[in-house]
């Protein structure tokens, strides 16, 4: 474990959506570099950015065409520098996204391995000729989408793609690719970063057999094709843990944490990819996506608490990928938003809070008409894609685009985060935002919450309750997760939404 990451809370940037610096209606680094005080205050110990790299911006930047270039969309290379220097004076370490399963299909790389099958770069990316009848390889689907193949007549071959057709998959198999992506992470540490979130690494690895998939058993078709499948073959292989161990070697005091998706028995995938040899720590969306009872989450606390002993396991209950946590686990109300921040900061591990968390944001509701994200856009209704978690943020209620621009913003911000800016929180003393920095300043004070054990404790059955702690200091911690109140075994009484912190020596109640 990198030192000052254990237990750290790192939080989640959009430079797209968090602040505009040159006025276009899109986020940029000068805009996040003008709110970094504010990030700072919080007390949070890292700043981490979703990517900011030379994009077509098909899948927002998550298509990189160039791994060491800034998009001018987001500023240049000085604004990069500015940023660190002005983050390290902050007391902020910064984390940046490294997208290594795919490029998009603009990347130089990949316009020179689509050209010719004996071209310099022909097997830097998944190759394969079709079937005798004409078809893909095998039955691979894409998380966006029908199948993950794609025709390319300049090679009479077929090239994978987990998403979308212009995001080919990169050939981790070949030496040259894995030397050349951890080439590009060099710059960047160089530059002075001091982690890296791994984005998707579940996909990193294909099975080079090209075997398919089996079908997965299922009563009620789902609405995404992607679903009816084991993914045994186009992601998660065995040899990943090797890989991982090659890119801490190359990057030895780095945070490194992956992104784990939602695929089964996440928990032991996060076991096998971290350690001290491996990456540093791995959060997955699959618990982002359980449905949010005490049982249940009694239930994932102990799983990790058996799965992770060693702490890799880094806690997120929203991110750019889900509907915002105080709509899908909460009623979308104050204390719910407070008792879920107090929860996610009492869990042992890392923790990572995404931007506007701290307010209490609520999914956006967006119409058809407001959606840019083309996951949304070939899902819709049943699924809107993730536009509604990504609108920009409310800094100020009655300024024009919430404060966030003097142009219209990219996404719209809905009228319901108004009342939730920065400005107007700041201002009253019974916010969420304020209680988000009591809540962190409480678990950087208690050591117990920050690197102490965790033991669970027989409760009633509608509260998630649990002991953090070492042995100078121990915090018995209680939560109802619920819209009804609920008396404990100890006879505490909890509201709705409601959360307990108890000094386990003194048996006193402690505020955050």
């Amino acid at each position: 474990m990198v030192k000052w990451a254990e237990g750290a809370v790192v939080y989640q940037v959009c430079p797209r959506s968090f602040m505009d610096g040159d006025g276009d209606g899109v986020g940029d680094l000068p805009g996040l570099i003008e709110r970094l005080s504010y990030i700072a205050a919080l007390g949070v110990d890292a700043v981490w950015l979703a990517p900011f790299f030379a994009s077509p911006m098909r899948d927002f930047g998550y298509d990189v065409a160039d791994y060491t270039a800034i998009d001018p969309l987001f500023g240049d290379i000085e604004d990069f520098d500015r940023l660190i220097a002005a983050a390290h004076r902050a007391g902020l370490k910064v984390v940046i996204d490294q997208v290594w399963a795919h490029s998009s299909d603009c990347h130089p790389w990949f316009l020179d391995s689509r050209s010719s099958r004996h071209a310099e770069k022909s097997e830097w990316y998944v190759w394969a000729d079709a079937k005798p009848d004409g078809t893909p390889p095998n039955n691979w689907l894409s998380v966006f989408g029908g199948g993950a193949w794609t025709w390319e007549p300049r090679r009479r071959q077929y090239y994978l793609h987990h998403f979308l057709a212009s995001q080919p998959a990169l050939n981790w198999r070949h030496p040259e690719v894995e030397q050349a992506l951890l080439a590009a992470g060099a710059f960047w540490r160089q530059r002075g970063v001091d982690g890296f979130r791994l984005d998707a690494v579940d996909f990193l690895l294909h099975d080079p057999a090209l075997r398919d998939n089996p079908p997965r058993p299922l009563t009620v078709p789902p609405s995404r094709p992607f679903a009816m499948q084991q993914h045994r073959h186009d992601m998660g292989q065995p040899e990943l843990p090797d890989l991982f161990e090659r890119i801490r070697a190359r990057f030895p005091g780095l945070l490194l944490v992956a992104e784990l998706s939602s695929e089964p028995d996440p928990l032991a995938r996060c076991t096998a990819f971290t350690g001290p040899e491996r990456l540093s720590q791995a959060y997955t969306l699959a618990l982002m996506k359980r449905p949010f009872t005490a049982e249940g989450i009694r239930a994932w606390i102990a799983e990790a608490e058996a799965m992770c002993p060693h702490g890799g396991l880094a806690w997120a209950f929203s991110n750019h990928d889900v509907t915002r946590v105080v709509s899908r686990w909460g009623d979308g109300s104050p204390a719910a938003a407070r008792m879920l921040l107090a929860l996610l900061l009492s869990l042992r591990g890392g923790i990572c809070l995404y931007q506007g968390e701290e307010l209490g944001l609520t999914e956006a509701d967006l119409p058809f008409q407001a959606l840019r994200d083309p996951f949304g856009l070939a899902f819709f209704p049943d699924f809107k894609g993730r536009d509604g978690c990504r609108t920009p943020m409310p800094w100020q209620e009655a300024a024009p685009a919430a404060g966030f621009s003097t142009a219209v913003p990219w996404l719209p911000i809905p009228d319901t985060h108004r009342p939730l800016a920065v400005e107007r929180q700041n201002a009253d003393p019974a916010s969420v935002l304020h209680f988000a920095r009591r809540m962190l300043a409480f678990r950087r004070r208690r050591t117990a919450l920050r690197t102490g054990a965790l033991r669970l404790i027989e409760s009633a059955p509608t509260v998630v309750a649990f002991e953090r702690g070492n042995a100078d200091d121990r915090v018995l911690c209680l939560f109802n997760p619920s819209a009804a109140r609920v008396s404990c075994v100890d006879g505490t009484d909890l509201r709705p939404w409601a959360y307990a912190f108890f000094d386990a020596a003194s048996g006193l109640e402690i505020a955050p």
